[in-house]
């Protein structure tokens, strides 16, 4: 098994990053986007639409690449890509051109968090896994929070162009510091062909595992109760907290307190408490908070920091929650750990594309509709992972492990 590097962590959590950086940076930046682009609001909302679609598409390919080509490989060539992508929205002339650009960002930009998750199993297992991923979610926390700053930062200093420039080098710098510090994790003898009918036979397995797919839908739901509330922030900051485009920060700063606060916590209790009992403590935080938001916005008009404590505590029990999912989601197919990242990013990211075309839009109205978003998805989650838990003791109860398959007697 590889060495891991002391740096591994912090390296990860950057190259996850790129999601975060990707979206919330420019987020300050719509309005002024909108203006010199002569475009609608809705036409700069579809430019996060683009982006979230070809990511979910591309997620899909990400860890198949790597299972083949090795992750370092992946990681460089998307990174590039990603910088070139950024490049062409710095220099949009037209809506339209944006969108491109947004686009082809997201095909590139998750490759970092979905091949970072299999380089984490790639190299620890068990406990050692669980407190690496929680590592690496305690400094990827600090991202939502910096993100929005530094892009409102940029459009009052150089206007909303500076932000895909800072992208673009974002992107060039992930690309070398892969190149230089990330060791190859996947030795050739344990890479994997990649032909059309053994790649469309290993996504059946992984799309037709229940197991499988109540724990990526558990992720994806707990992650958009918090969700909702970034893709809602210019709604949720200028207009129901009555604060101006460089506040974002109100938001952002206490989301990742939690977060990071979460994931200190799950690194602690690695080793100490078993995933399912690690899982139900992070179930029972967020219906707390989410019950606590809904209770508050009914009664109380919106203010701070209220309005945003319960955002903070939700993420502490999201945060507590995903490693010990995450980790389980990916030891149902031990030797497809870059696929099994592949179709459970595509999962998460396919829910955040629903959140933000279907679902947001009809709940930014009010901070009581926000709140029983957050509720309701953090609901959704929990009744996952109870489906989850029953099919995996029934199965269990038959000699026949998570992922389906029957156990040598």
């Amino acid at each position: 098994m590889p060495t891991a590097s002391p740096w591994l962590a912090a390296l990860l959590a950057a190259l996850a990053a790129i999601g975060p950086f990707s979206i919330d940076t420019y987020l300050p930046a719509f309005p002024a986007i909108a203006a010199a682009l002569d475009a609608s609001a809705l036409q700069v909302q579809q430019t996060l639409t683009a982006y979230m679609a070809t990511f979910a598409f591309m997620s899909l390919w990400h860890g198949a690449l790597s299972d083949r080509y090795g992750r370092r490989a992946v990681i460089i060539v998307s990174m590039s890509l990603f910088a070139a992508a950024s490049l062409v929205c710095a220099l949009a002339q037209s809506i339209e051109w944006l969108w491109i650009g947004r686009a082809l960002q997201g095909m590139s930009a998750g490759a970092g968090m979905v091949v970072g998750r299999a380089v984490i199993r790639d190299v620890y297992d068990g406990a050692q896994a669980q407190r690496l991923m929680s590592r690496v979610m305690l400094i990827f926390g600090v991202a939502p929070a910096v993100a929005p700053l530094v892009g409102g930062a940029l459009l009052a200093l150089a206007g909303w162009r500076s932000v895909f420039v800072f992208l673009t080098l974002f992107g060039l710098s992930l690309a070398w510091m892969t190149w230089r510090f990330l060791p190859e994790t996947l030795p050739r003898h344990a890479r994997q062909p990649l032909s059309p009918l053994r790649l469309a036979r290993a996504y059946w397995a992984v799309f037709s595992s229940l197991a499988f797919i109540l724990l990526a839908l558990a992720v994806a739901l707990n992650f958009n109760g918090f969700f909702v509330y970034v893709l809602s922030a210019p709604v949720f900051i200028v207009q129901h907290l009555d604060l101006g485009p460089l506040d974002f920060g109100w938001l952002f700063v206490p989301a990742v307190v939690g977060m990071m606060g979460g994931s200190w916590a799950s690194g602690r209790l690695a080793g100490r408490w078993s995933a399912p009992r690690t899982i139900a403590a992070g179930f029972a935080v967020m219906l707390a908070a989410g019950l606590g938001n809904v209770v508050y916005a009914a009664w109380s008009p919106p203010a701070l920091p209220a309005s945003v404590l319960p955002v903070m505590i939700y993420n502490f029990g999201m945060s507590l929650a995903m490693p010990s999912l995450t980790l389980l989601a990916l030891d149902l197919f031990p030797q497809r750990r870059g696929m099994a990242a592949s179709c459970q990013s595509f999962v998460q990211v396919g829910v955040n594309a629903l959140s933000a075309g279907l679902v947001v839009p009809l709940l930014w109205a009010s901070p009581l509709t926000l709140a029983l978003g957050m509720s309701g998805y953090v609901a959704l989650g929990l009744l996952a992972f109870v489906l989850w838990s029953r099919h995996a003791a029934r199965l269990a109860g038959v000699g026949v492990d998570a992922a389906g398959r029957g156990r040598p007697s």
